[in-house]
């Protein structure tokens, strides 16, 4: 039988490489970004166009690199950063492997100038789908500049995964950020398509998470600081009033590398437990600083994951540092059995006696006497010496005058006074009533979250939070597609703040909600004003229901195949749906049985979950057989 097995191309072998390092073209400015901090660079310039699709650029100014290190870095496993197998637990950079160049020049065409500060001309390399096309010398400033082209254009089945160019610049978006909150002493700006994005000047931790995420956030840190024989932790969590329902403002550093470990975000869930609801999560800005000798970052291409050697005493320590700051900062609740100084009695009452309040009461006091009635110092404290009284006129007519005129027009027959009409009269009746036992109850409400309803083939077992977000979706879809919902205006301006990052979600969800009845004004950067509401939606939910929104864009990520309206629809209504655990009076109860079976699909929810179920009469025999 002849030879099966042999040796990949070499341009192959670096397109399937390519496939675990570069999955979009968020990957290629992850690994440029990194070169260039490893370069030793105090400013690094991102350009991108198109999303990443057309053009990926970053511009550093770091060390550079001379001719011939220029061509070796887009060789596989050509690196300057280990010399043996022992140098991979003493890593202090970002790359080592020396995969992604030659990943990236197999699946783009790719333009490298570079030039060392001694010398006095650059080099310029051009490739294409690993093949060099041109090297030759060039005048350019001292650093590196690599812009990476037409990702993709000889791998067409992966350019067509790409999702649109809305969702692909907010995952670039992400790991810029990423990168850039590890290194607040590095300067960075980021571009897409001519316009500023972010524009962050070298300062501290601090500020650099302020200058990124809005002024605002600055109210909303509580700082971290730890330092052990085995770890040193800095940097901020949030204040568990401002926990969001996304994991968007979570952040964890280890040896300044972003990574991504669900232990030790246990560990800070834990710390804030009791603090926050269920279901939202509070942000965090973590910087972990370990032994080198302890941690493995060679088990994932994307060096995302890392692990630990010693997990448990990280854990203990995180949760225990966290727990500390916010109870230092007087974030936790605690039981102070101290004295308050404000409840001390003052020092020139100290040797005053208290006085004993008294009562005086007229005991001659007769409602009913014709006489000029004195009004009564009963429940009125004796405030001095003298007695206080007062005397009230009153007609001279007796109690009996209030009945006098009831006869003036002739005797009538008791039957008259039936017609008598009260506006705002309460008829109770005993609880044997006959009116009561006859009047037929079509609907129950069991703890708080089903609703039960008869039928003719037994009963009906709704669940109130999921009919209700049907009634709501179908209700927002149609009112949103037709573009004829009504808005109520508010009386003040409501001022909202996001991120750049959520600033751009609303923007471009922003006319959908304008058909949902959200009217707003003044967009700046750091947020807007809402000036107008759809129809019953509170005030005070405003900000809940933009942060639901944003959260399920960010997990959703609808795409070009994904109706922006549908989900809007069902953002809404998850938001505004009764919970489960609210009670509903019986109109309530009937209005959501009778709007559910109005809709046009009744059985699920948005999320296809089914709102009811059904019990025949036989399934309920066989459970007392």
């Amino acid at each position: 039988m002849a030879d099966i097995i042999q040796l990949l191309p070499d341009h192959v072998a670096n397109q399937i490489a390519a496939g675990e390092v570069v999955q979009r073209p968020a990957s290629v400015v992850k690994e440029l970004l990194e070169n260039a901090i490893d370069a030793k660079a105090e400013t690094i310039k991102l350009l991108v166009k198109d999303a990443g699709k057309t053009l990926v650029q970053v511009i550093d100014d770091g060390v550079g690199m001379s001719v011939t290190d220029a061509r070796l870095s887009f060789e596989r496993h050509a690196t300057s950063k280990i010399r043996s197998a022992e140098d991979l637990f003493q890593l202090n950079t970002k790359g080592f492997r020396g995969e992604a160049l030659a990943s990236i020049a197999a699946i783009a065409h790719v333009e490298l100038k570079t030039k060392q500060e001694q010398d006095e001309v650059g080099t310029a390399i051009t490739i294409e789908g690993s093949e060099v096309v041109s090297q030759e010398a060039v005048v350019t400033p001292k650093g590196t500049s690599i812009a990476v082209k037409h990702l993709f254009f000889n791998i067409p089945a992966r350019r067509n995964f790409l999702k649109s160019n809305t969702v692909e610049i907010r995952h670039i978006m992400e790991e810029f950020q990423r990168v850039a909150l590890a290194h607040p002493n590095i300067g960075f700006v980021m571009y897409h398509n001519g316009s500023e994005v972010f524009n962050l000047p070298q300062s501290n931790y601090r500020q650099r998470i302020v200058n990124i995420l809005g002024p605002k956030t600055n109210e909303k840190l509580v700082p971290v600081n730890e330092d052990t024989e085995v770890l040193k932790i800095s940097g901020f969590v949030g204040k568990p009033e401002y926990a969001k329902k996304s994991r968007g403002e979570q952040f964890f550093f280890v040896n300044h590398r972003f990574i991504k470990s669900a232990y030790l975000n246990h560990a800070i869930s834990s710390a804030f437990e009791g603090l926050i609801k269920e279901g939202a999560h509070a942000s965090y800005f973590l910087n972990l600083e370990v032994n080198p000798q302890s941690i493995d970052i060679n088990i994932h291409p994307t060096k995302t994951e890392i692990k630990f050697d010693d997990e448990h005493t990280l854990y203990a320590i995180l949760r225990a540092s966290v727990k500390h700051s916010l109870g230092q900062f007087n974030i936790a609740p605690v039981l102070d059995f101290e004295r308050d100084a404000n409840l001390d009695t003052p020092y020139e009452y100290s040797e005053k006696q208290a006085s004993t309040p008294t009562i005086e009461v007229d005991r001659t006091f007769n409602p009913f006497n014709d006489e000029t009635t004195k009004v009564s110092t009963l429940s009125k404290p004796k405030v001095s010496s003298q007695s206080f009284s007062s005397k009230r006129e009153t007609p001279a007519a007796s109690w009996e005058s209030l009945y006098v005129g009831l006869e003036s027009k002739g005797t009538k027959s008791q039957q008259d006074f039936s017609e008598v009409e009260f506006e705002s009269s309460e008829t109770t009746v005993s609880m044997f009533d006959e009116s009561q036992i006859t009047t037929k109850q079509s609907t129950y409400q069991i703890h708080n979250k089903y609703v039960f309803s008869a039928i003719k083939s037994g009963m009906l077992v709704i669940d109130q939070h999921r009919a209700h977000q049907r009634v709501l979706y179908e209700d927002f879809l149609q009112h949103i597609t037709g573009k004829n919902t009504v808005s109520q205006q508010l009386l003040f301006p409501l001022q909202l703040t996001f991120s750049k990052q959520e600033l751009d979600i609303v923007k471009q969800l922003k006319e959908d909600l304008e058909h949902a009845g959200f009217v707003f004004q003044n967009f700046d950067k750091n947020g807007f004003e809402v000036i107008g509401l759809p129809i019953n939606v509170p005030e005070s939910e405003v900000s809940i229901i933009l942060d639901q929104l944003i959260s399920d864009v960010e997990q959703g990520v609808p795409d070009a195949h994904f109706s922006v309206a549908d989900l809007l629809a069902k953002s809404l209504a998850k938001s505004l749906a009764i919970k489960s655990g609210q009670s509903l009076s019986q109109t309530e109860q009937e209005h959501l049985v009778n709007s559910l079976f109005a809709c046009k699909e009744p059985n699920v929810s948005p999320a296809n979950r089914p709102t009811f179920i059904t019990m025949t009469v036989d399934e309920l025999d066989k459970k007392f057989m």
